[in-house]
Order: structure tokens, then C-alpha cells, then sequence
């Protein structure tokens, strides 16, 4: 008879061998409220203008610098179930609105904070819980009002500038000006009348060298490639798009041919290259000037096409092929055949050109209102270049936030010293034990303009102090002064420094949403994992006694 060994009693009985079981305050809250706070740490030295980069270095090897938050939560792979809820609030802020994720991260980081603060003094869960809805319920009626300005014209170059601006000088401080422009310019050039603005149709093209001013704005599609031939440029193009490699047709079931003299090959290979020809001239015939393959193209082919004057381009993305078609108004054949006029695309120029040591194709419209526009990013490094382009990304966000809503509010913590400042004295009106988590939500607001401050190295109480004074004499949009000596104060309306409306909507919303979940869990049961125990890795030198005793050297790849 198998030896029976009893288990504890209590929960655990029931579970397998190797499951973990954690309940109550002491175990599962504060835990789960501790591994939130450690997440929120993190990434709030990297809030706002002058916020710290982090080097992430994910599973791949790939190193990432940066200070956007949502890159650096995505490459981290976040393992705890509780951080877990809170990263997923950043990244549907992120889908909802392309900005904000850091401010989703800090103030959910600080509810928890304050939350922690009520729970030891005595309240239950469910009262922190029900303040805080009311807080957040009552800050979304008061947002409106803190509303300062709106978006006139978002056709005007200038004025979407000024709204982007804000977005990149978290990203890029020192070059925001010179990206806001190139932004706007490409935003308006493809926002048309109607009103609906595709994020997807601003396209970014980093070309490594010369230095981050020298990036610029083109209406139009640029591709890392050469062209195949030797016509290298085309003016007024036609363009036929083919979604197969530009080659002889293959037959789709396979053939023998037998041939029993030399005379038989001879003509067999003429053959060949005959129809070649006629398919080449056909294509040139139907008044094409350049063709796009998004295959291999075939040494016959490119003889003939040259032969022609046929300029040849080869994508290997169908992705690529897809927006060049939507670019130039042309359909994709799948076979190689003649395309009529509706079929072939019209491009003002499509021509190679050499960006540094990097030879480029442009396909260049000379309108404005173009179906799509290229940034063309330079820098120094590949990271840099990287990290332009999310502040590529977040701007272009920004203008389609303004186009859902052109409503702005005051940026640099001024917004959120104004919802404090109403929110505590909505919590001295209310009666019952509510009032404290009320009055601690209204705290945790204060966590955005200190971060704000302490990554510019000015106390933050101080700051905070001076905030308030200028808030209660009715002055809503004082904020942060940036660019002044210690902590000094400015109205935000008159710097230019706005926030959309939505961000912080949204960022509000999605914070309190998942701090009141993460607070609602009371018990955490853990099942054993999956699988077998895992194998050690074999690194570092076979003398050190634990794997994770540091290696003598590092193994770089």
C-alpha cells in the first residue's frame, strides 16, 4: 500500500502539489498593491519632458531606449497577475487615445499608494473602493471645466503644430518645435475635408546618418530599395502593381517536355523568350513607365523591361504593396498581364535617390492632399532613431484625438491641481467613512506635477505648495514652469503647453478602473504550473555554485 502523507488542513488541501495560496489583507492587498507601487516607481522617473530613459533589454536581445511607457512595459513581459491588471489599463489607453500611457501608470500607482495609506488606518475594501467611484464619477463632471481652449482649424499647419508640440516635448524636449512642424505637415496634408484622419497613413522612414534636423516631410511613399534596371527615374509615372515575381507564367501542373534534337531546344528557349517579350511590350504598350513586383524579378525580365525603358521596383512586403496601391490608386494583378487603365496607378515621380550611404525609392506626389505621407527620420543611432519615431507616433495620435474632440486642457500639472483642489472640498461635503478615500484621490493627483518636478530636480513640495496658492486665487491654468529656475509656475495657456482633452478622459478613467480592480482581489490561489521542472540554463563559468551568481564575463551575442 502506497504511503499516505496528510496534508495541512484548510485550502490547500484541496489543491495540488506545488499550488500557492495567498488570502487577506496582509497577504493578498498589499501585495498585490506593493508589486503595483514597485511598477509605477519605475516608469514615473520617465514621466514628462524631462523624464530619465531606461535601457530595456528584452527576450530577444534587442535593446530598446527609451522613456515612452508603453515600449517599455511591452518589452518587459511583466510576469506579476496584479501589475499585470495595471499594464493592461496603459495599453487600452494606449489603443484608446496613443498617448497618456505613463500618466495611466503614475496616478493608478499612486491610488494604490493612498489606498494602502486608508486601509491601514482601518477602513474596508469596499469603502476605498465606492470613494474613489465617486471621486472618479465626480472628476469626469469636473474635467469640462477645466477646459481652456480648442483646435479651430486643424487644417492650418501652424496651429495643429502648436497642439503636437506638447505630445513630442515628452519624447524629444529640446527638438519639439522642429518635429511638432514636420508632424503637422504631414498630418494636414492627409487629413481631408470629410474628417476622418487614419493614423496608418503617416509613414516613418528611418535612414541612419547626418544628424535628427535634417529629417523632413514627403507627400508620398519612400522605400528602402533599388530599382532593379537601369531606368532609375520617372516623371508623370504610370504605375502597374504586381503581386507576383515579375517572371515567365508557370504552368500549374507540372509537365514533361520531351525534345530529341538541338534544333527542338533552340526553338523551345526562343519560345520562351519570345512570349517574354510580348508580355514586356504589352505592359509598356498599355502605357505603364514603371512596375512594382512584389516578387523576384527574373534576369530575362529585367532585360526586356530595360529594353523597354521599363523602370522596375521590387517590395518584398506585401504590407508595402498594399499602401503603395492605396498611394498611387492602382490595383495589385496577381498575374502578369497587361493592366488596363483603371488597373495602373499615376504617380508625379518616382525616382532613387541617395539618403546618406542608403539608396532610397520615392514615389513623390507634388499636391498636398495625398493619400499618404512619409517621414523621413535621420539620426545618429538606431535607438535614437527609434525613439523619434514614437514621438512620431504619439503626435500623429494626438491629431486624431483633436479630430474626435478638439477640446484642450492646460498641461505641466495644472489640470490636475484643479481637480485636487475641487475633489478635496467635494470630500469635506460628503458624509460617511467615503469622505477619506475622496480626499486620498484628490492626494494622488498630486503625484503627476511632483514626478514632474522631481525629474527636473526641484522639490516637490515646494512646487505643490505654490500650485495650490495659484489655483485657489482662480488662476486654472497654472502650471509647472519647465524651463524656469526651481519650482516656479506659469500660466500653461500662454506657454502653448495643452494636453487633449480625451488623454487625460481616459487616462482617468482607465486608472481608477484598474487600481478599484486590483483593490476588489482578496485572495490569490496560484495552481502549480505547467510542465516539468525546467532545465538550468548553462551560463557563466561551471565553477559558480547557483545560476544566478554573476557570470565572469558576459555573453554577448
Amino acid at each position: 500500500m502506497a504511503l499516505h502523507i496528510p496534508k495541512a488542513p484548510g485550502f490547500a488541501q484541496m489543491l495540488k502539489d506545488g499550488a500557492k495560496h495567498f488570502s487577506g489583507l496582509e497577504e493578498a492587498v498589499f501585495r498585490n498593491i506593493r508589486a503595483c507601487k514597485e511598477l509605477s516607481q519605475t516608469t514615473r522617473t520617465a514621466y514628462g519632458p524631462n523624464g530619465m530613459n531606461k535601457m530595456v533589454i528584452n527576450h530577444l536581445e534587442k535593446l530598446f531606449v527609451t522613456n515612452d511607457a508603453a515600449t517599455i512595459l511591452r518589452e518587459l513581459e511583466v510576469q506579476h497577475p496584479a501589475a499585470k491588471m495595471i499594464v493592461m489599463a496603459s495599453h487600452m489607453q494606449e489603443q484608446e487615445v496613443g498617448d497618456g500611457t505613463n500618466f495611466v501608470l503614475v496616478f493608478a500607482g499612486a491610488l494604490l499608494e493612498m489606498a494602502e495609506e486608508l486601509l491601514r488606518m482601518g477602513l474596508s475594501v469596499s469603502e476605498v473602493i465606492e470613494g474613489y467611484e465617486q471621486a472618479c464619477k465626480k472628476a469626469l463632471e469636473i474635467l469640462p471645466d477645466c477646459v481652456c481652449s480648442s483646435a479651430k482649424n486643424l487644417h492650418d499647419v501652424n496651429e495643429a503644430a502648436s497642439f503636437i508640440r506638447t505630445a513630442v516635448m515628452s519624447k524629444q524636449y529640446g527638438n519639439e518645435d522642429f518635429f511638432a512642424n514636420l508632424i503637422a505637415q504631414a498630418c494636414v496634408s492627409i487629413f481631408p475635408e470629410s474628417g476622418s484622419f487614419n493614423v496608418d497613413n503617416v509613414r516613418v522612414c528611418k535612414i541612419p546618418g547626418c544628424g535628427v534636423t535634417a529629417s523632413s516631410v514627403l507627400h508620398g511613399m519612400v522605400f528602402k530599395k533599388e530599382a532593379e534596371g537601369d531606368v532609375t527615374s520617372v516623371k508623370d509615372a504610370k504605375i502597374a502593381v504586381f503581386s507576383c515575381p515579375f517572371d515567365c507564367m508557370v504552368t500549374e501542373t507540372k509537365g514533361t517536355v520531351l525534345i530529341n534534337n538541338a534544333k527542338e531546344l533552340m526553338n523551345f528557349s526562343k519560345g520562351e523568350e519570345d512570349l517574354m517579350e510580348s508580355q514586356v511590350k504589352a505592359i509598356k504598350d498599355a502605357g505603364a513607365s514603371v512596375v512594382v513586383t512584389g516578387g523576384k524579378v527574373a534576369d530575362m525580365a529585367l532585360h526586356y523591361a530595360n529594353k523597354y525603358k521599363l523602370m522596375v521596383v521590387r517590395l518584398n512586403s506585401k504590407w508595402d504593396l498594399r499602401r503603395l496601391c492605396k498611394t498611387v490608386g492602382a490595383v495589385a494583378l496577381p498575374r502578369i498581364t497587361a493592366p488596363t487603365p483603371d488597373e495602373m496607378g499615376h504617380c508625379d515621380n518616382v525616382y532613387v535617390a541617395e539618403v546618406g550611404d542608403t539608396q532610397v525609392v520615392v514615389f513623390k506626389h507634388e499636391k498636398e492632399d495625398g493619400a499618404i505621407s512619409t517621414v523621413v527620420i535621420r539620426g545618429s543611432t538606431d535607438n535614437l532613431m527609434d525613439d523619434i519615431e514614437r514621438a512620431v507616433d504619439d503626435g500623429v495620435n494626438t491629431f486624431k484625438v483633436l479630430v474626435r474632440d478638439k477640446r484642450l486642457v492646460p498641461g505641466g500639472g495644472a489640470t490636475e491641481i484643479e481637480l485636487a483642489k475641487q475633489i478635496t472640498s467635494y470630500g469635506e461635503s460628503c458624509p460617511g467613512l467615503e469622505q477619506y478615500s475622496i480626499k486620498k484621490f484628490a492626494d494622488a493627483f498630486e503625484a503627476l506635477p511632483r514626478a514632474l518636478a522631481e525629474n527636473s530636480g526641484v522639490k516637490g513640495n515646494e512646487l505643490i505648495s505654490k500650485l495650490y496658492a495659484a489655483h485657489h486665487e482662480g488662476n486654472k491654468n497654472t502650471g509647472f514652469d519647465i524651463e524656469g529656475e526651481g519650482p516656479a509656475v506659469k500660466d500653461m495657456l500662454k506657454a502653448g503647453i495643452l494636453d487633449p482633452y480625451l488623454v487625460k478622459h481616459w487616462g482617468i478613467r482607465m486608472a481608477t478602473n484598474a487600481a478599484v480592480t486590483v483593490l476588489r482581489v482578496d485572495q490569490i490561489i496560484m495552481a502549480k504550473p505547467a510542465g516539468g521542472p525546467k532545465t538550468p540554463k548553462q551560463r557563466g563559468h561551471w565553477d559558480k555554485d547557483g545560476w544566478d551568481e554573476e557570470p565572469d564575463h558576459f555573453d554577448t551575442h
